[in-house]
């Protein structure tokens, strides 16, 4: 029940993030896609009824027990590290503008 609850919110939203209110690491993601103006759906587990059940059905389908657990597009991205080195290497950015949680800017930008 749980497994098909998180696949459906996955498959329904361009951006999700599977957090816990207490966790430095899932702050510091939402923080960034805040920077971003990324749109995320953000399932804080621990104030979810079922959120013990939602994160072991994370574990059993991608393999990560931890939170932050990100996806963007549908496709599971990793937690911290991943979304950081991705952010770093500047391939998060076109991610979440593809997946529609950015709006592209580009037609806003004027060169002087």
């Amino acid at each position: 029940m749980a497994r098909k609850k998180v696949q459906e919110i996955v498959s329904t939203t361009p951006v999700v993030v599977f957090s816990k209110t207490y966790c430095g690491y899932c702050k510091r993601v939402k923080q960034l896609f805040t920077q971003l103006r990324a749109v995320a759906k953000i399932i804080e587990l621990d104030e979810e009824s079922d959120g013990g059940e939602m994160q072991s059905a994370l574990a059993e389908w991608t393999g990560q027990r931890t939170v932050p657990n990100v996806f963007i597009g549908g496709k599971h991205i990793g937690g911290s590290d991943v979304v950081m080195e991705k952010h770093q290497s500047g391939t998060l950015v076109p991610l979440l503008t593809e997946a529609g949680a950015i709006a592209n800017n580009s037609a806003q930008l004027h060169v002087v």
